[in-house]
């Protein structure tokens, strides 16, 4: 899979950017606030249509603009697709594809997958547990883009149960509690099952990528809140989950929150047989953040038949110089990867195109990948 050309107007400090992306590796540099970022930022909302550093679209729009648009043409094994963006500051945003109105976002997986790594994934592995159920939850969506709804549906069964027993004011229990319960039970163990499939796939491949920077391996492990003994299968952790509850139930209702399920679980992270989020370096972590992201997108080639298209924000300052050399190598000749540099001293060899980018305007500094036609409207 990869992003052909792409186009952004009014989007963040791009007033008008164009430009043909070319197999391999492209590189962006330019100095802290020059748009670099921005630029990939606005190759993932085309790719996924949402935003890897915000959750709200309003910081997308340029001070001043109506409107944001961003453009552009993806290729894959099932052809070319063509998605239109116009990224509105209120009410639903505009998207088609291939000419098409888009009626659900997570839809887009169906003609483009792209995986983000930017430092803000550092919380992935020092942050709290919320961080690395996102992180788990992305994985989910980028491998079996099908099994995506499973977290909303969780979450929206979870808001209900809390508000039942948050406001209940008789004795006892809530009489609908025990319809919640089964309507909690079957959600979680879905996204459960999900997560853990998840990381049973990436695992492996975020241990390899971290074994090839630094010499050693990084353990990845589910830990759910809702654990079966026995089997795996789906009866079991419906048993498994309702036993937990029944363990839990007076301390739900002092508590009045619920207590056991997705929400609460964790990925566990070892380097050197110690945990991850305490123990290790800042080097480590930053290698085993990008590790992550970089087994995330080696999992969905698998599942895919084809690579993602890869983006990687600045991912050289956390690592050393030689484990610099081995991620340059690494990302080298992996399908269709953009990374962005601050120091064009960090721009691996072989790179199809370099650009320059300064106050929101790109421009070519070798290879292809220049404005080769008219930028279009937006959609």
């Amino acid at each position: 899979m990869r992003l052909v050309w792409i186009e952004a107007r009014d989007f963040r400090n791009h007033a008008e950017t164009h430009l043909e992306v070319p197999d391999g590796l492209a590189v962006a540099v330019g100095a802290n606030g020059a748009g670099k970022t921005n630029l990939l930022e606005a190759m993932h909302y085309g790719l996924a249509l949402a935003s890897p550093r915000s959750s709200s679209d309003q910081p997308l729009i340029r001070r001043g603009a109506g409107a944001a648009y961003v453009r552009c043409e993806v290729e894959g094994a099932n052809g070319r697709a063509l998605v239109e963006v116009e990224i509105r500051p209120v009410g639903a945003n505009r998207v088609q594809v291939n000419r098409s109105g888009l009626r659900r976002r997570r839809d887009i997986r169906r003609v483009a997958r792209a995986v983000f790594f930017g430092p803000a994934d550092l919380d992935v592995v020092q942050g709290g547990a919320e961080a690395r159920r996102g992180f788990l939850d992305e994985a989910v969506a980028t491998v079996w883009p099908s099994r995506e709804p499973a977290a909303a549906a969780y979450e929206k069964v979870l808001r209900q149960r809390n508000r039942l027993l948050k406001e209940w004011e008789g004795r006892g229990e809530p009489p609908d509690l025990a319809v919640w319960d089964e309507e909690l039970v079957a959600a979680g163990s879905a996204l459960t099952a999900a997560r853990g499939e998840a990381v049973e796939r990436l695992s492996p491949l975020a241990n390899e990528e971290f074994r090839s920077l630094t010499g050693y391996g990084v353990e990845a492990t589910y830990a759910p809140s809702v654990q079966t003994e026995g089997g795996r299968g789906v009866d079991e952790l419906q048993a498994a989950f309702r036993a937990r509850l029944a363990e839990r139930r007076g301390d739900e209702l002092v508590r009045r929150v619920t207590l056991v399920g997705p929400h609460r679980d964790d990925l566990t992270l070892v380097v050197r047989d110690m945990t991850a989020r305490t123990f290790a370096s800042h080097g480590e972590a930053w290698a085993a953040a990008l590790s992550l992201r970089l087994g995330q997108a080696a999992a969905a080639a698998g599942e895919m038949g084809e690579p993602p298209v890869l983006l990687l924000d600045d991912p050289f300052p956390g690592l050393d110089p030689e484990r610099q050399g081995r991620l340059a190598a690494r990302v080298s000749g992996r399908g269709q990867t953009v990374l962005s540099v601050a120091d064009q001293a960090h721009v691996p060899a072989g790179a199809a195109v370099v650009w320059a980018v300064e106050d929101g305007t790109v421009t070519s500094l070798s290879g292809t990948g220049g404005s080769e036609r008219e930028p279009g409207g937006g959609p």
